[in-house]
């Protein structure tokens, strides 16, 4: 009999975010998959490190972290290979993914290359929309509200139309686009309505207006949009 593959969600940073069936999966777990890019560590392993028991095995497979897709698909390719030969064996394995595994997550990668295959099991994260805009106080959306969140590297002009069918907007992926995307905020008139949120959760973590940020973001950075309260808040 094959194992089972648990894409689990660890959430934005802070570890006591973690979900109680996380926590069960990581403290029981005999083999544990984590993606990480070349010459640095794992953030999703650093939020679980007090609940890795010793002596598990730990698959960490390099991903490149680049434009051509090409070298990030090789890599997931092998790293699905070095965790289907866990299965085949038996063993289950538990698959680190920060926020929620589905949401913007490195696991649904995996879940594409080895769910036909294997019994696969997905336990959801706090993802980083939600941490953003709790550290911030900021409800996301209310009654009739819609809600679109953008990836910070889209061209201005699709930012600019995608900001303008909903309420509130959460731009995600923000690093080196910082300065361009306030540039289109102002241009719209939104400058004013942007939260800027950083390291969301961390003891390192920032929460400011946009207008007030320097000229540079680092990954882990998130703009909140919101054009108006709803009138019932």
């Amino acid at each position: 009999m094959t194992g089972t593959l648990h894409g689990v969600g660890v959430g934005p940073g802070a570890p006591d975010l973690l979900t109680l069936r996380a926590a069960r999966l990581i403290e029981g777990a005999s083999v544990i998959a984590y993606p990480v890019a070349p010459g640095l560590d794992s953030f999703a392993r650093r939020i679980v490190a007090e609940l890795v028991p010793a002596g598990t095995e730990e698959i960490a497979f390099p991903v490149p972290m680049t434009v051509d897709r090409g070298p990030a698909q090789a890599a997931y390719d092998q790293g699905a290979d070095l965790i289907a030969a866990r299965l085949d064996a038996g063993r289950d394995v538990v698959c680190l993914c920060e926020g929620d595994p589905f949401f913007y997550g490195s696991f649904m990668y995996l879940h594409a290359r080895l769910s036909e295959r294997y019994h696969v099991e997905v336990v959801p994260g706090v993802t980083s929309l939600t941490a953003c805009a709790a550290r911030s106080g900021r409800p996301l959306v209310a009654r009739n509200e819609r809600l679109v969140v953008l990836p910070g590297p889209l061209p201005d002009d699709q930012l600019e139309a995608r900001m303008a069918e909903a309420e509130t907007v959460a731009i995600l992926k923000v690093g080196r686009h910082l300065t361009r995307i306030r540039d289109t905020l102002a241009r719209i008139g939104l400058l004013d309505r942007a939260i800027y949120v950083e390291r969301a959760t961390l003891a390192e973590e920032r929460v400011l207006p946009l207008a007030e940020v320097g000229d540079s973001a680092p990954y882990f950075s998130m703009i909140l949009v919101t054009k108006g309260a709803d009138p019932w808040l």
